[in-house]
């Protein structure tokens, strides 16, 4: 036995305690440069004027609490309605590319497919040549999609890696379910919506929250092809109002309802609006974290 442990390489021997204390330490430094931005951030928006007054900006130590600025936020105008925009962007946007992903998906994993080789290809083509801007918005402007909701949907509806993934996927399910199906007189819309769509819930939900989080986080579409700041997403508020450093002050931004009343401060409003940004992706993120090896990494074993 004694052998056989000092036989084994050096990456399997257990670490020493400076090697662990060592790790433990630079884990923890790491953690806490993440962490404590989002500390500050939080912190600020939940602090009240007197306390952002005091630290002459970003509160990094409490003094108080209040959630005025939540209020002004959500008590009408843009962000409220940048809020819905996006939820609703968000919502549509990701249920119409993974219903389109899917589709194609399950097409161009099928050999006997029509067209199956050069769709593959023009799918592939996109990884090196992307579509120039100004064709793209020549493009939305002649579909009649400037100022629409549909505009910051359909240009991006379809990611070429998404679908190369959930491709390689359902090309590693077993054929001879799908073929044993088709004996029995089933047609490919109910092989896919009844055998390999349940055995692909872990590659789906992966994609869906690619999609989601895409849309979500998106903004520059918004600047292309909204110009009325009505229908901004919830993206293009937090880059005007905080990245730009506009003032949120006026009754188009945080709306009529706290107008003449005790408004929270500029800073704490911007920092709001960051951690109503941050909020979903934060709690989605951990529900379909555990698909992420089985929907990724072994649907692209094979392609």
């Amino acid at each position: 036995m004694s052998t056989l442990f000092k036989d084994r390489p050096v990456w399997a021997e257990r670490p020493s305690l400076p090697a662990r204390a060592a790790k433990n330490t630079t884990l923890a430094a790491i953690a806490a440069v993440i962490v404590f931005p989002l500390y500050v951030v939080v912190l600020t928006s939940l602090s009240p004027a007197s306390a952002v007054n005091a630290a002459g900006g970003l509160v990094m130590v409490p003094q108080g609490f209040s959630l005025q600025a939540y209020a002004d936020l959500f008590g009408g105008g843009v962000v409220s309605r940048a809020v819905l925009v996006s939820l609703g962007v968000t919502a549509v946007g990701t249920a119409v590319s993974l219903a389109a992903t899917v589709l194609a998906a399950y097409g161009l994993s099928q050999p006997g497919s029509l067209w199956h080789r050069p769709l593959l290809f023009a799918v592939l083509l996109t990884f090196l040549f992307a579509p120039g801007m100004i064709p793209l918005y020549l493009l939305v402007g002649d579909l009649g999609l400037i100022d629409s909701y549909w505009s910051l949907i359909l240009p991006t509806a379809v990611n070429a890696f998404n679908l190369v993934v959930m491709r390689a996927f359902f090309m590693n399910l077993p054929g001879e379910i799908a073929d044993s199906a088709r004996v029995d007189g089933a047609g490919e819309w109910t092989i896919l919506t009844r055998l390999v769509l349940p055995m692909s819930k872990g590659v789906t939900a992966v994609v869906g929250l690619f999609y989601a989080v895409g849309y979500w986080n998106a903004f520059f579409n918004a600047i292309l092809y909204i110009n009325d700041n009505a229908r901004w997403p919830l993206q293009l508020v937090l880059r005007q109002y905080v990245q730009q450093g506009q003032q949120i002050s006026s009754s188009s931004v945080i709306g009529d309802a706290v107008q003449g009343t005790a408004s929270a401060p500029n800073l704490a409003i911007q920092m709001a609006i960051v951690v109503v940004a941050l909020v979903p992706v934060t709690f989605i993120y951990p529900l379909v974290q555990k698909h992420f090896t089985k929907g990724v990494i072994i649907g692209a074993v094979k392609g």
